[in-house]
């Protein structure tokens, strides 16, 4: 790695060096126009985010949203007391998401903006946690081994929630004939130690639903059963919004009694630039009051449940514009045909023949399928993301969680911008690549290729 960057001539000028370190801080200033050539050419280098397919996170908002984003770049979401107009535009972004999952009251919710789905999750968590603690100390039980039950197919934030705060993660093995967290053999896993079950709308692995309902009359068969009363968390990053808009009739939010909070990415179906999450509570009662925090900042008292602290205020402004732009209908006819450009996809890839379809985009817009039996020993889907690669598509390959790790998928994940024109564009790339890869009379080399690690 080079350790300097060097100005093009055609921007430096009379008496600038034309050549910077590149790992700390240069002796001298540099005119703007230097420095921005400097960072724009070395930004040049990322791949083409609308070519993107393994990323759930959004890349493109219209002209006024970006005008919008410029004008309040400067604004800190935690300082409520000087930004009170975007404190009030928050609340009124979740009391819309609790509306919108069929919470009871919405006006009697609680939630909070988040820096993202990860910071959603691990508040959640943290409150199942605590309520859990608190009814145990009631009880006058012992509170030092809770667990935490979800898929093995769960994002890697709740392995980190577990381990950061100290719960026993719980892992249901997703199977052949149980490819998502069902409620099968449930009972085996929960006891009175369970904090909670996390079920997720829309597994990052494939893009499926969990069956919610399904999990929640498991657990109601358990309290039956042993008396055992455990909440569930929906982990909603990407399916709480398009769930409602699409597949109304489907039974996965606040409509289940068993639900205590959601969240969700407003920086993924939410069509917000990152980063932005939303974490919502079924009523205020479900966040233990000991969790907020009332702090003196700026002049001002202001409660806060956060990890983050000064943070972008901006997107929740984004947020806010989007759901006004858009209002019901336009989210629905977005993340629709989002929809149909995924199953159109799906379709034309599975009547390739080498593959099949592991599900096929009627959840979320997102699928993987992964390479027919006998079809090959000549190359892999390792190497049919290469070659995809190399016309500027990012298709990632990855095994399947425990359990399934033999079992290799690749996965297209179709965002706001992915329009059927470039759905058919992509189709040409891959006929081009599997026609190659199959003309093979040999495998290919792997000696001295490194697959990158990826990670949901």
């Amino acid at each position: 790695m080079s350790d300097s960057v060097t100005v093009n001539p055609v921007f430096a000028r009379p008496g600038e060096a034309t050549e910077l370190p590149a790992n700390r801080m240069p002796q001298e200033e540099s005119l703007p126009e230097t420095a921005y050539q400097i960072v724009h050419d070395e930004a040049m280098l990322d791949g083409n985010a609308r070519l993107n397919l393994a990323t759930f996170v959004g890349t493109w908002m219209d002209d006024q949203a970006n005008r919008l984003y410029a004008e309040a770049a400067d604004k800190n979401m935690i300082d409520k007391d000087e930004y009170p107009q975007t404190a009030a535009i928050e609340t009124r972004c979740w009391t819309m998401l609790a509306d919108l999952w069929n919470a009871p009251d919405p006006e009697n919710a609680i939630g909070t903006s988040t820096i993202g789905s990860s910071e959603a999750c691990m508040l959640g968590g943290l409150a199942l946690k605590r309520r859990w603690q608190l009814a145990r100390r009631a009880a006058g039980k012992p509170t030092d081994k809770p667990n935490l039950v979800m898929s093995s197919a769960v994002q890697v934030v709740w392995e980190k929630f577990c381990n950061y705060w100290e719960v026993e993660a719980r892992y249901v093995p997703i199977t052949e004939e149980h490819q998502q967290l069902d409620g099968h053999d449930l009972e085996k896993y929960v006891d009175e130690n369970t904090i909670g079950v996390v079920a997720i709308m829309g597994v990052t692995y494939t893009g499926t639903y969990e069956p919610v309902a399904d999990v929640a009359k498991k657990l109601d068969q358990i309290q039956a059963d042993t008396g055992l009363d455990i909440p569930i968390h929906v982990d909603g990053a990407s399916g709480a919004m398009i769930a409602p808009f699409c597949q109304p009739d489907l039974e996965w939010d606040f409509r289940l009694e068993r639900v205590a909070s959601i969240n969700t990415s407003g920086h993924k179906y939410g069509l917000v630039y990152p980063g932005l999450g939303w974490v919502v509570w079924r009523h205020k009662e479900l966040l233990p009051q000991e969790l907020i925090f009332s702090v003196s900042y700026l002049g001002g008292n202001m409660p806060t449940f956060a990890l983050n602290f000064s943070r972008p205020g901006a997107q929740v402004l984004l947020q806010y514009y989007m759901f006004l732009r858009l209002g019901f209908e336009g989210y629905q006819r977005v993340q629709q045909n989002s929809l149909d450009v995924a199953q159109f996809l799906a379709k034309e890839i599975a009547a390739l023949g080498p593959f099949e379809l592991w599900n096929d985009g009627s959840d979320i817009p997102v699928f993987a399928w992964r390479l027919k039996k006998g079809h090959t020993t000549n190359w892999s889907l390792y190497d049919l993301s290469d070659r995809l690669r190399a016309r500027g598509w990012l298709v990632p390959a990855y095994p399947m969680p425990d359990d399934l790790t033999d079992v290799v998928v690749q996965r297209i994940v179709v965002r706001n911008g992915l329009s059927h024109d470039l759905a058919v564009a992509l189709l040409k790339d891959l006929r081009t690549a599997v026609e190659f890869l199959d003309s093979l009379d040999g495998p290919l080399p792997h000696a001295t290729q490194a697959h990158v690690q990826f990670h949901h």
